[in-house]
């Protein structure tokens, strides 16, 4: 979610296809529920489904109701931002998916609602609330028919203020943290006044300071049930927001990978099979940024069009829609900013490969007119999926 609307880069649409006003368009109080739309490439498309087991995962900022105020979201009608009309728009679209795995951001309510709800529609889930005061978090359902959890981590982002202070000597914090050691008093703090209250904490160039943001990630091994020789890791995580943080931002990333590419190897293992990875979340960075770059520059297909960082990540990762479709134009989309902040990322191999992904509404759709959330759409985030073919030996 971007809260401070004024803080972030605006991408405005051109003057003939700004969004009309609400007002001047007939809306229905109904959630759309996208589809899966096939990849077409023959190499992927022409495997017959009695070669390969299918799985679905959907990713989905769904903006916790906690941030849902008129202030923040003005152009939003207010019956749609109230907790009881949201609650139910999000649950409608969340099953209307049918998704295996379900990885959702800014997740609260949960103890209160989504756990019990999404219970009664077959999911079992995990959850990791955000730490200090906050009330959302980063959860993951699975269908309790199609996935069985086997082995659990959680991410907490400010434990990479620990190698700070010298409590860890490891190399997972130390190759994270040194790049906000190394920028904390660079440009990156400029406009640090016009920053909300959840800022002001001490000195911003202050490595600790400015490290600990009380981010999550929640990352998980699972056996799938049709395919019991097969394990799939499914991490979920909600990067730090701010533009002008872009060091901490990059260091979250550092350190989602080092602990992803750690648990790979547990899984590994422990279990004695080669798991495959999908990784999801509001990464709150738009392609071709240094966050974006970072985490698919480990893949080589991805080399002559992607600016590789001096450091490679230590697993490979390739986004779901920019090898199939491209990345969308938009996954977060109000009047202030509209940009693709939100990602599926997947191990390329020859074990894995996606097959399908979610539709998305285009920039003339009549549904993100105005900005959201709106009657149509019940986050100012849009959902992204994919569909994934396991081949069998």
């Amino acid at each position: 979610m971007l809260r401070t609307l004024s803080l972030f880069p605006r991408l405005p649409f051109p003057p003939s296809r700004r969004f009309p006003n609400f007002a001047t368009m007939p809306v229905e109080a109904v959630p759309l529920c996208p589809k899966f739309v096939p990849v077409e490439q023959s190499e992927i498309t022409s495997i017959s489904s009695s070669e390969a087991f299918k799985f679905s995962v959907i990713s989905y900022n769904i903006l916790a109701q906690v941030f849902v105020k008129s202030s923040y979201f003005p152009h939003s009608p207010k019956p749609c931002l109230r907790w009881k009309a949201r609650s139910q728009a999000v649950s409608t679209v969340l099953g209307s998916f049918g998704a295996d795995f379900l990885c959702i951001q800014e997740l609260d309510e949960y103890d209160s609602f989504y756990r019990d709800n999404m219970g009664q529609l077959g999911y079992s889930s995990i959850y990791i609330q955000r730490s200090g005061k906050k009330r959302d978090g980063c959860g993951i359902f699975y269908k309790q028919a199609s996935a069985e959890l086997v082995l659990q981590e959680n991410i907490e982002y400010n434990d990479l203020v620990k190698s700070i202070d010298g409590e860890t000597n490891s190399t997972v914090t130390d190759s994270a943290v040194s790049v906000a050691v190394g920028n904390a008093d660079g440009e990156e703090t400029e406009g640090l006044a016009e920053k909300s209250t959840e800022n002001d904490r001490g000195d911003p160039n202050d490595p600790r300071v400015r490290l600990k943001r009380d981010c999550v990630g929640i990352m998980a091994a699972f056996r799938l049930k049709s395919l019991s020789q097969h394990l799939i890791i499914i991490a979920n995580t909600h990067i730090y927001w701010d533009p002008k943080w872009a060091d901490v931002k990059l260091a979250q990333a550092k350190y989602l990978l080092s602990r992803l590419d750690q648990f790979k190897t547990l899984v590994s293992e422990k279990f004695e099979v080669i798991p495959s990875v999908v990784v999801t979340g509001d990464f709150n960075s738009t392609p071709g940024d240094q966050v974006y770059n970072y985490l698919i520059s480990g893949n080589s297909a991805s080399e002559s069009t992607v600016e590789c960082p001096d450091e490679l990540p230590p697993i490979r990762l390739s986004s779901v829609y920019a090898c199939t479709r491209g990345e969308p134009a938009f996954t977060n989309c109000t009047p202030g900013f509209t940009g693709t902040l939100d990602y599926i990322l997947f191990s390329p191999s020859d074990c894995i490969r996606p097959v399908s992904f979610l539709e998305l509404p285009g920039e003339d759709s009549p549904s993100v007119a105005g900005g959201l959330p709106n009657y149509q759409h019940p986050s100012d985030h849009l959902p992204i999926g994919a569909e994934f073919q396991v081949l069998t030996q």
